[in-house]
Parts: C-alpha cells; structure tokens; sequence
C-alpha cells in the first residue's frame, strides 16, 4: 500500500515559520508613500491596469522594500512545553521513577513549580490602520503570550482574532491605530517566472527580505484540500511563516504557509496561500464570523489512471469516494463507496481537493448534486449539506478508534485457516482470532482479512501486506475468500483487467488499489 511522504513539508512551527515575499520590477520606481512610514495609510501599489512587469531582472529591490517593509511584522510566541509528548518522544522515559520536568505539588502555594515554557517565532502583516495582523495558524496555536515586533522596534501586545485551521490563517489584533498596513491583491496575479520578493523573521532575523520568481501555481502539498498552493522560489526559512508574498508592484498576492526541504532550510521550494484565500477567509474573521463549510461525511481520494481503467473509465479524472461516515449525508442520499464524482453542482472536479473545495462552498442545508459513474454507468446523487467539523476531528475520524479489547497479543491467538489464493493473497475471515493475530481494531466492522501475500504478485508490488482487511472488491462488500473471488470472477467475465480493491490498514480508512485480475 503506498504511504504518502510528507515529511519534508515544514510548515515553520512556533519558532521556525516560512517566507515572505516582497519585489520589485526591472527600473520600476513607486511613488512615497503618504502619510509617511507610520500614518496608518494603506500602502498603495503603482498603477497597473493590466500586469506587465517590465522586463529582464531588476536593478534593485530597494525601492519595494523601503514601502512595504513597514507594514511587515516579526511575531514572537510564548507557549506551554507540552511534558507528556516529550516524556513520550523519549522511549524509556515513562517508567523511570522521576519526572523529565519535575512537577509541583498542584497546591498552588510557594513550592509549586509553573509548568515550563517555549518561545519561537514568526512574521505577519498589518492589513488594516486599527491593528489587525494576518499570520499563520500554526505559527500562533497553542499560544499563551503573542507579542508583535514592528520594524522600528515596537513590542506590541497582540490578542486572537480568530483563527482558521483548514487555511492554516489566523488574525491578530494589537492595540493603537494609524499603523501602515498593504492590501491582498485579488484581481492580478503575476505570471509563472515573474520576480516577487518576501519579507518576513526567518530565524528571528526581522526585516529580511529575498527574491526570487512565482514557479508554480495550483500546487497540491496534502496539507489542506483549500489551498491551491503558490510555489515560489524566493529563500524562506524557518520564521517566515505568516508573511506576506508581494509582486513587483507592491501587492500582496500571497501569505507564506510552507516549504519543502530534506533539510528544513530553503532549497528554493516555498509556498503560499493564494491572496483570494486569504482575502476571504480574514475578512471574515475580522468581523467575528466562525468559517463554516459545506460537508457530506465521505472520505475521498483522487483516480489514478489504474483505478479509472479498473472502473471503465479510462481517461477520467475525478474524486473517488473511499468511505463514508455512518449515518452521515451522502450515506443517507446513496452515494457509495468506489463511485467517482466528476462534477459537484455542474462544475467538473478532476482531483478530491477540488470535489472538497466545491462541497464546502455550500451552506448547511443546502443541497449538493454530485454526477458520478458507479460501476462505469453514469448516475446523479443529492445530497443535503451538512457543516464540517474541524481538522482536529476530521484527522480523529480519519485515524479510527483504537481496540477496547485489553488483549489484542498474537500469542494467544491461534491463526485462522487461510483459503485459497486470490490474486496471490492467502485470505481468512474477521474474527475474533484474525483481529488478535494482526491487532485489527473494532472500528474495523468486516471484511476479509490478508494472511500471506505471494512475493511475485501484482498485490505484493502494490504493498499489500499482512494484516491488510479488503472491505469491498469491485462494486460488493466482502466478508470471505469467496467473495472476492466471485467478485474477480464477475469482473474478467466483464472483459476488464484489473479489479479495484477497498483496503483498510490498522485504523485508517479504507483506500482502493487495482489489482491485475491475471497478475
């Protein structure tokens, strides 16, 4: 089964942020700003009807700096150490008769020891002349103390706003007015290879800035399925996070999230929430409205060109769905797991962000009409909109709950017959024995449970392994060796080559993964 690598993602944490941008064009000479550095007026960009960088490299990226750097903030984070993960991060540590952090006596009197604090650091932005600042959600989660340091130095004292974790945006808010503030840019958007520069707090150095070129957009990082990444290739580091990306003419197009490295330093891969995104979301948390988004309770993944074979369906893209929540809306309209949604209210989805971003534009009650093939016949489901939950309880529901059974050795447990090989997989039930054997939590219902995977065969080069549980082959439910093998006899008489297999790991949720029918 293939695990998704994301462990070179650094979302700078608290303490280690990602970049900003902030550029200027070839000769490109703005106008003062008015109301000088600190009047509180909006830092405005150049005239611009349409956008036309001039060409070839700039001279200098004084000019852009020496505006927008105002604005530009360094975010400083005190926060609680949190013991019982670092207790748990060091194997060994749980039972030593003393505590790494040693503890107080919980009276609350003179021997009490306070629990130990962590400071790190990231950048934001001023968006507004009353104080409200744009950064990261990540950079300020968990945070007890959040002071903003401006460019000349002042310690400012700020509060949460409000916070968005699908976006990873959050809105600070410091005392005071009249403060210099820039303005997402949400109309133009600079072209791939076009300079942009960002300023921000990398390693708590403030006021930095770097250039570099817009290398990508769309970009699908598996961090939040509502943001279509910018890639920029201006250096950020750890501390950027939370600052804004300019274009040459001064203009916000983005707000830096991310950036890929083997090492945690830049290598020239940074990213950013689109100025639209976050245009969006922070005007609605400044007003004090909670972000809602539309939900259906399904578990989707993308169509790989496999599966679309396996399906009939070559050439297709689209969202496939995996699972679904019991009892939730698309189980109570009928949608199933393996139909694959190509369009939500008549716009086309090609890949599950894009299904996930159109699902949650709905309002709850509204309702969804989803054009999907099931079993390569074309179909259309409604579905009543629901309110998602947050990514907390999202990633819960995604993980499984663990066994309640205290006992869940091998050792005890003798191994369940297998029958015989399908798709060179020696298969046995789910029972009380199989789920000793393999550890396979309650919050797996049924299926069929995999014994033994024969090392030439397409399941082993598809990562298939023991303890693996199929919970559907093709369009059925299975619960025996002999289900899957009616269903992969049903599938070759249909002329197809290859059947897709839903297939649960532990407590995950299920994926589908085609297997050759011959291989």
């Amino acid at each position: 089964m293939p695990v998704k690598k994301t462990a070179f993602f650094v979302g700078a944490v608290a303490g280690a942020s990602v970049a900003v941008a902030a550029i200027a064009g070839a000769g490109l000479k703005l106008p003062a700003p008015a109301g000088g550095p600190h009047g509180g007026s909006l830092i405005q960009a150049s005239t611009a009807p349409i956008f036309a960088p001039a060409p070839g490299a700039p001279q200098s990226f004084a000019d852009i700096f020496e505006r927008v750097s105002p604005a530009v903030v360094s975010i400083h984070v005190t926060s609680k150490v949190d013991v019982s993960a670092l207790r748990q991060a060091i194997p060994g540590f749980g039972d030593l008769p003393f505590d790494i952090v040693p503890k107080g006596n919980g009276s609350g009197g003179p021997d009490e020891r306070p629990a130990p604090k962590q400071q790190s650091s990231g950048s934001g932005f001023f968006i507004s002349p009353e104080g409200y600042v744009v950064t990261n959600n990540h950079v300020i989660q968990g945070a007890d103390e959040i002071k903003v340091v401006t460019k000349d130095g002042a310690e400012l004292k700020a509060a949460v706003v409000g916070r968005d974790e699908a976006t990873d945006l959050a809105v600070l808010k410091v005392e005071g007015h009249n403060y210099p503030f820039v303005s997402f840019e949400t109309s133009v958007k600079p072209r791939v290879g076009d300079w942009v520069v960002a300023v921000g707090n990398p390693f708590d150095l403030g006021g930095t800035a770097t250039a570099g070129i817009v290398s990508a957009y769309n970009r699908d990082i598996g961090e939040s399925a509502f943001d279509n990444y910018i890639q920029i290739d201006a250096p950020i580091n750890r501390g950027n996070s939370g600052g804004p990306t300019f274009d040459v003419y001064g203009r916000v197009i983005g707000v830096n999230a991310a950036i890929y490295s083997p090492t945690g330093g830049s290598v020239g891969i940074g990213f950013a929430i689109p100025a639209d995104v976050a245009d969006e979301v922070t005007k609605q948390l400044m007003e004090g409205r909670k972000i809602t988004r539309g939900y259906i309770g399904a578990t989707i993944e993308n169509l790989s060109p496999e599966l679309a074979d396996a399906w009939g369906l070559s050439g297709r893209r689209g969202a496939q769905v995996a699972d679904l929540v019991p009892g939730g809306p698309a189980e109570k309209a009928g949608l199933m797991p393996g139909d694959v949604v190509v369009a939500v209210n008549g716009v086309a989805v090609k890949t599950n962000a894009e299904m996930t971003r159109e699902v949650a534009k709905a309002h709850a009650g509204d309702v969804i009409r989803l054009d999907v093939f099931r079993v390569g016949k074309a179909r259309t489901v409604d579905i009543r909109s629901g309110v998602r939950p947050s990514e907390d309880q999202l990633a819960l529901n995604g993980r499984g709950q663990p066994n309640s059974d205290e006992d869940q050795g091998g050792a005890d447990h003798p191994a369940a017959t297998p029958g015989a090989p399908v798709l060179g997989m020696q298969l046995a039930p789910l029972n009380a024995m199989t789920r000793g054997q393999f550890n396979i939590p309650d919050s797996v219902k049924a299926g069929v449970v995999v014994q033994g995977v024969k090392g030439t065969s397409d399941a082993a080069e598809k990562g298939l392994q023991r303890g693996d549980v199929i919970v559907r082959a093709g369009d059925r439910q299975v619960a025996s060796a002999s289900d899957v093998a009616g269903a992969v006899a049903d599938w070759k008489k249909s002329g197809r080559g290859s059947i897709p297999l839903a297939v649960r790991r532990g407590g995950q949720v299920p994926i589908f993964i085609p297997l050759k029918i011959d291989g």
